[in-house]
């Protein structure tokens, strides 16, 4: 026997290293699996499905028109992913992980007008992924790891195509034909830091073009005559240029741009820039006399001393809008002052210093804007004392100044403000949002020409007549304000949005108002009165509030929602959620339906009182139609009665007396008093003087004659006549019923009748309790309904017939005699 085989270390640890390999193996090759499911769609058929960690394509309504399934990880799109979509709008499948897109992917998606596939792992494009996508606009392919577009063309059939970006790190060439089929864009951006090879003319095929951003730090670095070829290609003067991760510090870092001067390109955005003052000086030269009328600076690093002076006889007249955002000196201690740019400053009309941490502007700077209308400084480190340096105190230096925003300091007087700006004869606009102001003062002076202020994200508590009256738009939006009371008459738009307004400011203080905004406030409701009460107002923006949903309110916005107010509701029908009452909160008010019973409550109970009144009477005319009346009073006098009896059985049990009822009759006989002749002349002296009347030995035999109880001469006088009934039914043995017509339209023989078969149920009769005699041919369907107890004895019990006929009446007295005998006839026979 050989030794039991061991695990050698290697062989466990490749075994370790294969048992997750073919796990993932054996999960990515269960084609079977069903895809994941996504909820998130709105009404408007638009499926946010982002951040899911979904790793397949979910399933959604084939309805969807967007489907945004961007920050995934998603790894494969298949072909039969996204069949069925023919309705798709937008697709969305930027940062995922996707690795391979099967070529008929996309097949269904004729619809697709917007394609987002980037920051993803596609190493190679191809062209079968949108060669049916003939609707699509917007291709976005940026940062993904292919080396080169591809071959066959991959855009071919994309003839509606106008938004175009692609590249990335790993992008290295450019061929001539690569966009063949692309015609005209309105916007292309491409990534291409580190591309190697271009073709010249692969871009030069795009007409009429719109945008072009491009990266091109590398080629602008190592390889100009590249970088300067691909600007050749995209440069036309009305085309905006965008160059981004840009590092221009020598004079050769500079050349490329000479195409843009050359082509006379009219705007210019450089973005992400690190510079030098040698940088900034060739710059100038290049644009020297070029008609340059923007230059837009953003994310700029600034490695020099700003010593610029070199370039001041160069030609920069034409720049008419000049725009520095995030502005980084990293030797701020050496930077010289911006007195020797006299040549750059005088010109522009717009300037926009933005984010750059400035704290101030010497007044001296600012004499030199003597050509300036807007001017955006937001986003600084401005206060009320280097404001007053940088506005030279007020002396209306900048006398052409239209617009001016300062939003974003550390402003906190109004007054201050106010009077630093009086003098301003131009101003229309003025942005002073995201500053300390907490507080109003009473009064304060504006220019005459103010027409828009935006106090915005400020921390004011209270509006006072500082609020000049010449305002046309005034945004008060994030502040702490629940009142406002001032009268502006030529108000057109009035943003509260964010405040702690509890209701609409009152109409007549603004009457030429179009426009309010008052979302995210607290209002509980409003009407068409409100609203009836600005003359003027067309649009409004109030969703985002604790809504008290009554009926009122609901029907008065559902109308509005439907367009059928005179105010439109412009920010939709999605924010406008009840808060109460608890049972409706977070339900959207226009999908609200209250009852009747909560909308119409007077109206309600009226109806009901009447429908409830109406019933009654039908019930009533039914109940009496059915003697249901007759049946309820016949039940409450035999209950009455039978409570009667209970009390005479309870005092003779008293006085010592038996429980049991004395039985002083043989039968108890209910007729008709219209029958009462038959009764008296042939019932009473055939059963009980039938010695006297008959002679034959036959009836001798007879041990006693038979009594009867009859209500004419036995009933007790004085007592209730139903008591006598009770009474008398108790007090015999047999019931005797004289049936005929008259019979069954007297009330008292139905009362006789029923209260029988009550002691039929009362177990205190026998089975036989009850003898009918027929007196005249009478049918069951004869008897009226009402005498069902009748009919239902009529068709269990047999009954005697009164024979017309003289011979057979001798044997209808004897089956009567024995009928109403019984046990006693049976025990004589004994």
């Amino acid at each position: 026997m050989g030794q039991p085989s061991v695990l050698s270390p290697t062989l466990l640890f490749l075994l370790l290293l294969l048992f997750p390999l073919s796990l993932s193996w054996g999960q990515r090759s269960n084609p079977e699996g069903e895809n994941p499911s996504c909820d998130r769609c709105n009404q408007r058929l638009s499926c946010n499905c982002s951040y899911g960690g979904f790793d397949r394509v979910p399933t959604v309504t084939e309805r969807a028109l967007t489907l945004d399934l961007s920050f995934n990880n998603i790894a494969v799109v298949t072909d039969d992913d996204l069949r069925g979509h023919d309705r798709l709008r937008v697709l969305n499948l930027r940062g995922n992980r996707l690795v391979e897109i099967q070529p008929a992917a996309f097949a269904s998606l004729w619809s697709l007008e917007e394609l987002d596939l980037s920051d993803n792992q596609l190493t190679a494009l191809n062209y079968t992924w949108f060669n049916k996508l003939g609707a699509l606009q917007k291709l976005n392919l940026l940062n993904n790891p292919y080396k080169s577009l591809g071959s066959p063309p991959v855009f071919q059939g994309l003839v509606r195509l106008r938004r175009l970006g692609f590249g990335g790190a790993a992008l290295e060439e450019l061929r001539r034909g690569d966009l063949a089929g692309v015609t005209q864009l309105e916007e292309l951006t491409v990534h291409a830091n580190n591309l190697r090879r271009y073709e010249p003319g692969t871009l030069a095929d795009i007409w009429p073009l719109g945008r072009v951003t491009l990266s091109l730090h590398g080629p602008f670095l190592t390889d100009p005559p590249l970088a300067a070829a691909v600007l050749h290609d995209v440069a036309y003067p009305e085309t905006p240029m965008v160059l981004s991760d840009l590092h221009l510090i020598r004079n050769e870092s500079i050349q490329p741009l000479r195409e843009t001067a050359g082509k006379r390109v009219r705007s210019m955005t450089l973005r992400n820039l690190s510079v030098s003052d040698e940088g900034i000086v060739n710059l100038l030269m290049v644009c020297n006399g070029v008609p340059l009328t923007s230059l837009f600076v953003d994310d700029v690093v600034l490695t020099g001393e700003g010593r610029w002076e070199r370039a001041k006889w160069t030609d920069q007249k034409s720049i008419d809008e000049f725009y520095v955002r995030n502005a980084v000196v990293l030797d701020v201690w050496k930077f010289v002052s911006f007195l020797e740019l006299r040549f750059l400053l005088q010109y522009p009309r717009r300037v926009s210093v933005i984010g750059v941490r400035m704290f101030v502007i010497p007044c001296q700077t600012t004499h030199l804007l003597v050509n300036l209308q807007y001017l955006d400084l937001s986003d600084n480190l401005l206060t009320d004392l280097t404001l007053e340096e940088s506005l030279c105190k007020g002396d209306g230096t900048m006398k052409d100044l239209r617009v001016l925003n300062i939003s974003g300091n550390a402003l906190k007087s109004l007054s201050v403000l106010s009077q630093l700006v009086t003098k301003l004869s131009k101003l229309t606009h003025l942005d002073v949002s995201r500053n300390g102001y907490s507080s109003m003062p009473p009064s304060c002076s504006w220019p005459s020409t103010l027409r828009y202020l935006n106090l915005s994200r400020s921390k004011l508590t209270t509006v006072t007549p500082c609020l000049p009256s010449t305002l046309e738009v005034l945004d008060l939006s994030n502040n702490d304000l629940n009142v406002f009371l001032l009268a502006l008459p030529l108000l057109r738009e009035l943003h509260l949005t964010g405040n702690k307004f509890l209701r609409l400011p009152p109409g007549w203080l603004f009457p030429s108002l179009q426009t309010l905004t008052i979302e995210s406030n607290t209002l509980s409701m409003f009407g068409r009165s409100d609203l009836q009460s600005y003359r003027r107002l067309q649009s409004l923006k109030a969703g985002q509030n604790k809504f008290v949903c009554s009926c009122e309110f609901v029907y008065f916005l559902q109308s509005d929602i439907k367009g059928e107010g005179a105010v439109d509701l412009m920010d939709g029908a999605e924010g406008y959620v009840c808060d109460s009452p608890l049972y409706l909160q977070g339900e959207p008010v226009g999908q609200v339906r209250l009852s009747v019973v909560e909308c119409h409550r007077v109206t309600f109970v009226s109806v009901s009182c009447g429908l409830a009144l109406l019933t009654g009477i039908l019930l009533i005319v039914l109940l009496w139609r059915l003697h249901a009346f007759w049946y309820l009073k016949m039940t409450w006098a035999w209950l009455r009665a039978k409570r009667s009896a209970a009390s005479r059985r309870r005092r003779r049990l008293g006085d010592g007396g038996d429980a049991e009822p004395l039985l002083r009759y043989d039968a108890f006989v209910s007729y008709s008093e219209r029958d009462a002749s038959w009764v008296e002349e042939f019932l009473v002296p055939e059963l009980e003087d039938q010695r006297e009347n008959n002679g034959d030995a036959a009836n001798t035999q007879d041990p006693r004659p038979l009594s009867l109880c009859l209500h004419k001469r036995d009933f007790l006088p004085g007592q209730w006549i139903v008591d006598n009934i009770m009474s008398a039914m108790e007090r015999s043995r047999r019931t005797v019923f004289i049936l005929s017509e008259n019979f069954v339209r007297s009330d008292w023989c139905r009362y006789e009748l029923d209260f029988s078969h009550f002691r039929l149920f009362d177990g205190m009769a026998d089975g036989d309790a009850a003898i009918l005699i027929l007196l005249e041919p009478l049918a069951k369907d004869d008897i009226p309904k009402r005498f069902c107890k009748l009919r239902k004895l009529m068709s269990s019990t047999t009954y005697l017939e009164w024979p017309q006929e003289e011979e057979r009446r001798a044997e209808f007295w004897k089956n009567l005699r024995y009928a109403l005998r019984g046990e006693d006839e049976e025990e004589k026979e004994e």
